[in-house]
């Protein structure tokens, strides 16, 4: 039987800074609790000095910081950035089609009968995207960049509070299948991401996405209308956009093999564990 770290070691390393996924192997169990141990040892030693360091010469939050790289970025190529509620209502997201026998209609958090804490900036982005149509007869280009919120097992890639960032250009002038490409390239470039491809797949809402993959990982999805969901938001002409998940982003760039470990917490600040 080969000896690897146990499923605890291996969460308790990657608390801490380390993704053992080269799967290791020891001669007894002996050598592998001695390994845990020194590697445990350096990593915490290493997280004090993190800690120690930002204390003594404060730093912006990798999120924030990201999230105004991005803006900077998307701005400068002619986007509006805005800031819409929190709040969903029951017959936004049933637009969507998420009504109460859709798999992600058991992921959202009610506020009320009516309301629900937003699992996605889509339908927001839809009604402020129309009314701006009325106002110009140019291209639309907006973003937003906040928290959206889902029902998630706990785990290290998925987070309950997470940022999301949407941006959606209507009526863009060209291909829209380029111009979403080179949306993500700018999006890509600003996180410091250059190496990522991009697949084709199935959407329940959006029938086919273009999604963003970094190795296995996929850290965005697109789409190109006009598509079936336009004609309930009074949506009648072309357009593309795409939604990135900021804590994924950073903990893919970084290395810091839990996603837990990169956005709102009370048990880390900036990747370095406080608890």
């Amino acid at each position: 039987m080969e000896i690897k770290f146990t499923d605890p070691q291996i969460q308790r390393l990657r608390e801490y800074g380390d993704d053992p996924r080269d799967e290791s192997v020891f001669a007894n169990e002996a050598d592998r609790d001695a390994t845990f141990t020194k590697m445990m040892s350096e990593l915490m030693s290493r997280n004090e000095r993190g800690i120690k360091a930002f204390i003594s010469k404060p730093i912006k939050h990798r999120l924030v910081g990201l999230e105004e790289q991005i803006a900077r970025a998307l701005i400068a190529e002619g986007f509006i950035e805005v800031r819409t509620p929190i709040f969903s209502s029951k017959s936004s997201l049933a637009k969507m089609t998420i009504t109460d026998d859709h798999p992600l209609y058991r992921q959202m958090f009610a506020v009320d009968d009516k309301r629900f804490l937003r699992p996605m900036l889509a339908p927001n982005l839809y009604y402020v995207m129309r009314k701006l149509r009325d106002h110009t007869d140019g291209p639309v280009k907006i973003f937003e960049i906040g928290s959206c919120f889902r029902k998630e097992s706990h785990s290290n890639d998925h987070l309950e509070e997470f940022t999301m960032l949407n941006l959606v250009d209507m009526g863009p002038e060209g291909d829209t299948i380029e111009k979403l490409k080179g949306y993500i390239g700018i999006v890509m470039n600003a996180v410091g991401i250059p190496d990522y491809k991009l697949v084709s797949e199935e959407s329940d809402v959006y029938v086919e996405t273009m999604d963003v993959m970094i190795g296995d990982e996929e850290v965005a999805s697109g789409a190109v209308g006009p598509m079936k969901l336009d004609p309930a938001f009074d949506i009648h002409e072309p357009w593309c956009g795409v939604g990135f998940g900021l804590e994924r982003l950073i903990m893919l760039r970084d290395n810091d093999g839990s996603v837990k470990k990169t956005g709102r917490s009370l048990n880390y600040i900036n990747g370095y564990k406080i608890n």
